[in-house]
């Protein structure tokens, strides 16, 4: 059941680092795929080349696949290594070089060990960080990052399961020790899980919130690209702007008009502000839909868009150019 859904990939490249998580995901992916019909499984490990032993623990992989019959890659991240945002730099490396080797195998599909403990960690990570009902979805079972197919299969399963799976076969495993280094937020935050399990925070409960979370994202989502499409004015702000009826909106839940506005920006002028654009939006969103309710026109400019709303109850959005960013004080009228 772990792997139900993957049997029509076209192929699986795994991305094995050497700890205990990954390597049990290899190891049931290799039994797995021995039945009939199965895709092809290859692996890969970084080595980001930040431990003497990074090689060496890659080379033991390589060890570990030749016994288990799966073709496998060393990647290496080359070149200088910053200086500040270590894990943030080394995880997008990671999977530009995977998307890489998974292009290469004719379209692999990723598949990564992410376990329930990493869901609950960053759960706890992004609602520290202020997230809104989008980002406390979680990670996601499947997803496209860096045009290529990923899937997580083991969000469900806690980290000991996994941890009693790779001890129990007699797979060869590492600790990473930057799993240990209170320098990087994950770390700080999985030292507090067990004090919060001591309120009945588990991860259980944190995994089951972000299902939870989905279900009603998933809902909220359809409804607002629906309000969307009803709102939008057919070439009405002219060139690269759009137009919407604003006062069609504003009878939606507070949650449903700032998708739309965020519906909006996005077409207008793409791109991805994280959490701090959550607090922004909501502003502007208040701000606008106060000035409806009294009838006056407003000027904005939010995420590289100049947001205009005019008396006659239309909202106008277009690209703001390289200027200024941010949201701006109102000037109504």
């Amino acid at each position: 059941m772990l792997f139900q859904g993957l049997s029509d990939e076209a192929a699986l490249l795994v991305a094995v680092s050497g700890g205990p998580d990954s390597v049990a995901l290899l190891a049931l992916l290799a039994e797995w795929a021995r039945g009939p019909a199965r895709p092809n499984v290859h692996a890969a490990t970084v080595d980001h080349g930040l431990r003497p032993e990074s090689a060496a623990e890659a080379a033991a992989v390589a060890a570990l696949c030749e016994r288990l019959g799966i073709a496998h890659a060393t990647l290496r991240w080359e070149g200088l290594k910053p200086a500040s945002g270590l894990q943030a730099q080394a995880r997008n490396a990671r999977y530009t070089l995977l998307a890489r080797e998974a292009t290469r195998l004719g379209g692999a599909t990723l598949v990564t060990a992410h376990t329930l403990d990493d869901q609950a960690e960053t759960l706890l990570m992004r609602l520290a960080h202020g997230s809104g009902p989008s980002g406390l979805t979680g990670m996601q079972a499947r997803v496209v990052k860096e045009s290529v197919s990923l899937v997580r299969p083991l969000l469900a399963i806690p980290k000991a399961r996994l941890i009693a799976t790779a001890e129990a076969r007699g797979l060869p495993f590492v600790r990473d020790p930057s799993n240990a280094d209170q320098r990087f937020e994950r770390v700080r935050w999985r030292e507090m899980m067990p004090l919060l399990d001591e309120q009945g925070l588990t991860a259980e409960r944190l995994g089951r919130l972000a299902q939870r979370m989905a279900r009603l994202d998933a809902a909220a989502a359809n409804r607002a690209e629906d309000v969307f499409m009803l709102a939008r004015l057919a070439d009405s702000a002219g060139g690269e702007g759009l137009s919407l009826r604003f006062d069609a909106i504003t009878g939606e839940p507070d949650e449903i008009v700032l998708r739309v506005l965020g519906l909006a920006l996005d077409t207008v002028a793409p791109h991805g502000e994280g959490y701090a654009r959550l607090e922004r939006l909501e502003d502007c969103a208040e701000a606008l839909l106060a000035a409806q309710r009294a009838g006056l026109a407003l000027r904005r400019t939010l995420s590289g868009c100049i947001v205009s709303l005019g008396r006659n109850g239309v909202l106008t959005l277009k690209p703001e150019g390289q200027r200024r960013r941010g949201v701006h004080p109102a000037t109504s009228s």
